[in-house]
């Protein structure tokens, strides 16, 4: 019935016309309808005629201004065009510029985080660290390194940023992180307490003095860092591997020569130099092979890191115990 009704009144008055003439030449020819009638009818007819006839015009000139306004809109959107491809080209670029940097940041679970380091180790002679208190350094990064180096005869050079043992407060909220983590023995057997982060800071001091002056292919440099970071960084030439002290959550790698691997390696060198240096390099008391109190005690006060007047004897014992016989805490 709607279509019926378009119809209509799209074409109802040339529809009359046509029937107009068709139904008064059949009564003319049938002698029926007279002359009066007949011309009557034609003007009717033309009266018809000339009203569709304005009517079309009439949508060919509504036709004509849409047509215009078309190709206006078009004209107007062919001149801004050139700047949005340039935008559309600029988002482009950038979403391929992330998605290639995207695929230089590596995720890993588990063991994988085991086997980087470990290769990571196999194929270099420059390791920066920074972290906590470097015990897992002293465990397994510094030992392992210097046998690779000594191996393959070249020289190494180590940066390490820890927490500073002298700085209490700070040792004391390094503890509460990682008694919040977990409040039972690590893999060496013991839990975090304030005394136990400070050793182990202190035993890394030693433990860079002790291999410093063993090997001379190899250099360190210690910084005590005032502030305490969540993660682990080990960086090498070859990779930037970013751990956190829980080993079940997973790891980041990166690649050099990537926008993320400069940019930390910027953040690490930067951090480095504003950290506490400890003058390792400074001649300083010899260590024994097996290090006895009295010259632990003197080493720390040469390089102004005395230890506290509380720690006995004992401590100190385990201070030496924990740099040159350290356990791993993530075995």
């Amino acid at each position: 019935m709607a279509r019926l009704l378009k119809l209509i009144t799209k074409y109802g008055d040339s529809g009359l016309a046509l029937v107009l003439a068709l139904g008064v030449g059949v009564l003319a020819l049938a002698d029926i309808a007279g002359t009066n009638d007949v011309n009557g009818a034609i003007l009717l007819t033309l009266g018809l005629v000339a009203t569709a006839s304005l009517r079309n015009r009439a949508r060919e000139e509504e036709t004509d201004t849409q047509i215009q306004d078309v190709l206006r809109n078009t004209r107007d959107m062919l001149t801004t065009m050139p700047g949005r491809l340039d935008e559309l080209q600029s988002t482009v670029e950038g979403t391929r510029r992330a998605l290639a940097e995207s695929s230089y940041v590596r995720v890993l679970h588990g063991s994988e985080v085991g086997e980087a380091l470990e290769e990571a180790r196999r194929r270099t002679d420059r390791w920066v660290f920074k972290g906590g208190t470097g015990t897992f350094v002293r465990a397994v990064t510094l030992p392992e390194c210097i046998e690779q180096a000594r191996r393959k005869k070249h020289v190494l050079h180590v940066e390490l940023e820890i927490i500073d043992p002298a700085n209490e407060t700070l040792c004391a909220a390094y503890t509460q992180f990682r008694r919040s983590l977990s409040d039972q023995p690590d893999a060496t057997g013991e839990i975090w307490t304030v005394d136990r982060t400070r050793k182990e800071s202190y035993a890394t001091v030693l433990a860079a003095c002790w291999y410093r002056q063993r090997y001379t292919f190899v250099t360190i440099d210690v910084g005590l860092s005032s502030v305490m970071t969540t993660f682990r960084w080990d960086m090498t030439p070859h990779q930037l591997i970013i751990t956190q002290e829980d080993p079940q959550f997973p790891a980041m790698m990166l690649e050099p020569g990537k926008y993320y691997y400069e940019i930390y390696s910027r953040e690490l060198m930067a951090s480095l130099r504003q950290a506490r240096q400890v003058p390792i390099d400074r001649k300083h008391i010899e260590l024994s092979d097996e290090p006895t109190v009295d010259e632990a005690r003197r080493l720390f006060a040469d390089l102004d890191l005395p230890l506290p007047q509380a720690f006995t004897d004992r401590n100190v014992t385990e201070i030496i115990k924990k740099a040159l016989q350290a356990r791993n805490p993530y075995q």
